[in-house]
């Protein structure tokens, strides 16, 4: 089976889950979408987000995608359910903010779930929240601005970390026990985000997790590649320049 596995974000945050994708799958091909001409997605309506998803994933049908993961949790939110009705016979594999492992790290922890705008209103992370609001403390907070940063290339500046700092203030000086990244930019910032925290903090994003799932349902579908190739990936871009795609390389590297 030769076919590529299409993994999208609306920019360049979804590296973070390409990333673990081939760790766990080293001999698969991937094509990476970045959508740059419509990041970010948080900021979007449901029905912007929906209208690029769909144009997406057209793209990655007709380039031959075995399976499509969507390394967004904004997208996730908006176009997952309605994507795995229109393709019932390609694998589609979404994202959320990784709360229950930080709900279930200690007893009853302190959880700050840092997501965009969009992820945080939407209902599906609303039903998520309400599973575990019983077994810890659970605090949603809208991060408009830090994908700016990282797809400007800044992870440890100045600037975002007086961003950072004005942002989660609140939240510093021992007040939470773990943050959730429930965006795929977010890891790119971890070191800085730690740093304002005092780096007192676990920290869970849901990359790792995705990759499993997507190795899961290849297995199901028996279309998982089994030879011994040397595994690619290629770049796709809504707004290519040179400076992203050499941005993506270093993220990825």
């Amino acid at each position: 089976m030769n076919n590529f596995i299409g993994i999208f974000d609306s920019g360049i945050g979804g590296l973070s889950v390409l990333y673990e994708a081939m760790q766990l799958l080293p001999h698969e091909q991937f094509i990476y979408y970045a959508d740059e001409k419509h990041v970010p997605y948080g900021e979007k309506t449901r029905e912007e987000i929906i209208g690029y998803v769909d144009e997406i994933i057209q793209f990655m049908i007709d380039h031959d995608c075995k399976a499509i993961v969507i390394a967004c949790n904004t997208a996730t939110s908006a176009d997952v359910s309605i994507l795995r009705k229109e393709y019932p016979d390609v694998p589609v594999v979404g994202i959320e903010p990784a709360l229950k492992p930080a709900v279930q790290f200690m007893e009853h922890p302190r959880v700050l779930v840092m997501a965009t705008p969009m992820t945080i209103r939407e209902e599906k992370f609303q039903r998520l929240m309400a599973r575990y609001e019983k077994d810890a403390e659970i605090y949603p907070l809208a991060c408009p601005g830090i994908v700016e940063f990282v797809e400007r290339g800044e992870l440890n500046s100045a600037g975002l970390k007086a961003f950072l700092y004005r942002l989660l203030k609140p939240y510093c000086e021992g007040t939470v026990d773990a943050i959730v990244l429930g965006c795929t930019h977010y890891p790119f910032v971890k070191d800085a985000i730690a740093e304002v925290m005092g780096n007192t903090v676990e920290f869970f994003d849901g990359g790792a997790g995705v990759a499993r799932e997507t190795r899961r349902r290849l297995m199901e579908k028996e279309l998982l590649y089994t030879g011994d190739r040397k595994g690619r990936v290629i770049f796709e871009n809504s707004a290519a320049t040179l400076e992203k795609l050499r941005l993506c390389e270093i993220l990825l590297n």
